[in-house]
């Protein structure tokens, strides 16, 4: 018999997943637990192995195309099955019934490519396949909605690129995140001299140790401080509840910027870290996030998040809240400005701060506060030091 392998219920109430790669072809001897196929869920990457052993025979669906939780992804010949009596073209593209002697105009395509196609309002009639025995792949029908689009574009030439995978997976974040708070942006500049000759002073000693110490180890650890006299800000609501929760841990969230769009990876108990230890679980959080590799559980559970768009020039900004968060720190870019400093022009270095928080939970004084107060601990690196617990 054949067994008709569905995608399983991958945990952390994951619906549904984009299919990234085949990684094994029609044909293919597979034994149970091997990794058949990897899929892209809540930003992670994650290989599915089967469940049986057997031959492949079909997929039931397209790379890029997504998979609920339950619904077929490939079909398996256990061992001892018996050939079907009538012969099937199998292919990437899925299972194709020959084509009827009678009919031998008839469009061979997928049950999920002729779905599409009614989507788009296509006739697969007019489309030229390219998949076995000339069948129309989701490919060939992606191309020809392209060219259609391009004729109907009175404006020049254009490009059509899919909008899946990481790319869709932040799209709906955001607007879930825009739907459900009600977001006010304050902003604050403080000089960070101090800060940034502590770091190049330390980090002349950590380099021996493979230690490369950055401003955002301070950064983190000032919003934990500060989260302290603020829990407003560290915090979430219940929606159904009608409740604020009030986390009395601090996981921090920071983005991370990679190939195919931000990713945020959660430093956990960050009251129970140093600035070193950070250093250290930031740079490894930031490659396995880099390379995809980091695990769902990795990315879950902040309790606050901080975006550092100064890396790439930016000043100030109004970045977006990572739901269910109430609030997010921007850090822009360290440049040198005049200062005054006892009431004299000085040449200081000078860091921008943006704050987005949900004005449903808290007020701009509170907020304001908060800022604030992250700014003074970056002011004056040493009351960080003062005031651990």
């Amino acid at each position: 018999m054949s067994f008709d392998f569905t995608l399983p219920d991958l945990g952390e109430g994951i619906t549904e997943a984009e299919i990234r790669k085949w990684l094994v072809n029609v044909g293919d001897a597979v034994q149970e637990h091997q990794p058949v196929v990897e899929v892209e869920t809540d930003k992670a990457v994650v290989e599915v192995p089967t469940p049986r052993s057997g031959t492949v025979l079909s997929f039931a669906r397209s790379e890029g195309e997504t998979v609920r939780v339950g619904e077929t992804l490939l079909s398996i010949a256990e061992q001892g099955d018996v050939e079907e009596p009538r012969p099937r073209s199998v292919s990437v593209v899925g299972e194709l019934p020959e084509a009827e002697e009678t009919q031998p105009a008839q469009v061979l395509a997928t049950p999920a490519v002729r779905a599409l196609a009614r989507e788009k309002g296509v006739s697969l009639a007019e489309i030229p396949g390219t998949g076995p025995r000339g069948s129309v792949t989701r490919e060939d029908l992606l191309a020809a909605v392209g060219k259609a689009g391009v004729a109907a574009d009175q404006a020049g030439e254009v490009e059509r690129i899919p909008f899946r995978g990481l790319r869709r997976t932040i799209a709906r974040n955001l607007l879930k995140s825009h739907q459900m708070t009600v977001c006010v942006t304050g902003m604050e500049e403080v000089d960070v001299t101090e800060l940034w000759s502590l770091r190049i002073r330390e980090n002349a000693a950590l380099g021996a140790q493979g230690i490369h110490l950055t401003y955002f180890p301070f950064i983190i650890k000032a919003v934990q401080h500060a989260l302290r006299e603020h829990p407003l800000l560290n915090a979430s609501v219940d929606e159904e509840g009608e409740a604020i929760i009030l986390k009395k841990y601090c996981n921090i969230g920071f983005a991370v910027d990679t190939a195919e769009g931000l990713i945020v990876p959660v430093l956990r108990d960050v009251e129970k870290k140093s600035i070193l230890d950070l250093a250290e679980e930031l740079e490894a959080l930031t490659e396995r996030a880099r390379n995809r590799t980091i695990a769902l559980a990795e990315m879950k559970a902040s309790s606050f998040t901080i975006s550092n768009f100064g890396q790439f020039g930016g000043v100030f900004a109004t970045p977006i809240i990572n739901y269910p968060d109430v609030a997010i720190l921007g850090c822009g870019r360290i440049a040198d400005k005049p200062w005054v400093v006892n009431g004299e022009i000085a040449i200081r270095k000078i860091l921008p701060l943006s704050l987005t928080f949900d004005h449903r939970v808290t007020d701009g004084g509170d907020a304001t506060r908060f800022l604030s107060r992250v700014a003074s601990y970056l002011a004056d690196p040493a009351r960080l030091f003062i005031e651990s617990v």
